[in-house]
């Protein structure tokens, strides 16, 4: 369990220092190419007060949907902490969890969710995130499978 605690806060930790370390730059250095990453990663700083692409921006659920999420992810998670084995459900609770807080803590704080980083590659190039949005998709999709190949194993089973 501890492992996976100290885990999560280490990547909460690395989101949220990128973005205090991104709040202190000037505006004007922004945006720019990630200097060794040959135009593939552009930085950017950019204040998302919605959910994403800044959908429902000045809404309350802004705020009490991803708090409850949350909440609901770190029970599932605590539970899951006392459980032998499913190490890959743990992991995909885990970054799903750190990247959650990361971006809760920067609503509730700041008002708003700092996105600093581009990946230039076909439509991604207009998609600006940070590490948190990362760390949660990366969580959901590795749930997503997790789910499919246990649909898998239960429909061989039946049959």
């Amino acid at each position: 369990m501890f492992g996976f605690l100290t885990f999560g806060t280490t990547l909460t930790f690395l989101d949220l220092a990128f973005k205090k370390q991104i709040e202190a730059q000037d505006e004007k250095n922004f945006p720019r190419e990630l200097k060794g990453s040959k135009g593939l990663i552009w930085l950017y700083k950019n204040h998302n007060p919605g959910f994403s692409f800044g959908l429902l921006k000045g809404s309350r659920a802004v705020e009490l949907v991803p708090l409850c999420l949350a909440s609901g992810i770190a029970g599932a998670w605590t539970y899951l902490m006392g459980t032998k084995g499913r190490f890959m459900e743990k992991l995909a609770l885990t970054l799903t969890l750190a990247g959650g807080i990361s971006n809760i803590y920067d609503r509730m704080v700041r008002g708003y969710v700092v996105d600093y980083f581009s990946i230039r590659w076909k439509a991604l190039k207009k998609v600006v995130l940070n590490l948190g949005d990362l760390f949660v998709f990366a969580g959901a999709v590795l749930v997503v499978i997790l789910g499919l190949f246990e649909s898998i194993k239960d429909w061989r089973a039946e049959s």
